[in-house]
């Protein structure tokens, strides 16, 4: 059983993923909750594994409560739930530790995906997201994003599955494309964050994305 939060300041988005989610078997909503202040309190108070959290709310934004949250309670997994497709708010979620990114107009199927990955400890980013994310950093110059040296430690199966965590790919997905298996891929993406110093698989698509992998 996957214990779950869901913040949203709008109390029918609240109430319809509250309500849809309960309905499977593999979660229980364990509290709601309107703002980011809302947010933080409810760490405290539940035993939570999954926060859905909206970005634009009064009181305290999603990105802020990521950031506290994540320092205080860094075991509990954050997707980032809004309908603001919006460049700054998808780089700081993510640079604070969130485990994905999805617009309000997700099916329900993509909710739960997200959902049962995040808890497994990946990321999961809608492809149009991961496609922005590649478009801003290619549009940099190269005085601006300088080739990290620690990228010539990595084997070309290793920048391989770094390319694909960039682009947004799940572990299945990834196992798939290389056809080797999720023990394999988990394996290799382990050995990549020990080689970059890089804490979890957030930050390392993050690298691979800025470092044009």
């Amino acid at each position: 059983m996957i214990n779950l939060a869901i913040i949203d300041d709008q109390s029918i988005i609240r109430e319809g993923l509250s309500f849809m989610l309960s309905k499977n078997e593999k979660f229980k909503v364990m509290a709601t909750g309107e703002n980011g202040r809302d947010a933080y309190k409810l760490c405290t108070e539940f035993s939570i594994d999954v926060m859905l959290l909206d970005i634009k709310m009064p009181v305290m934004d999603g990105v802020e409560a990521t950031k506290l949250i994540k320092r205080d309670f860094p075991h509990i997994k954050i997707i980032i739930l809004t309908t603001f497709n919006d460049d700054e708010y998808i780089f700081d979620a993510l640079k604070y530790g969130a485990s994905g990114y999805l617009l309000k107009d997700a099916t329900m199927e993509k909710i739960v995906e997200a959902i049962l990955e995040a808890h497994n400890g990946n990321v999961l980013i809608q492809p149009n997201v991961a496609k922005k994310m590649v478009d801003m950093f290619s549009k940099m110059t190269t005085e601006e994003v300088e080739r990290d040296s620690r990228i010539d430690e990595l084997t070309e199966r290793e920048k391989e599955i770094m390319k694909k965590l960039g682009e947004g790919m799940s572990n299945k997905e990834i196992s798939e494309s290389l056809y080797i298996s999720e023990g394999t891929v988990k394996n290799h993406i382990t050995s990549i964050l020990n080689k970059l110093d890089l804490r979890d698989r957030t930050q390392l698509a993050l690298f691979a994305v800025r470092n044009k992998i």
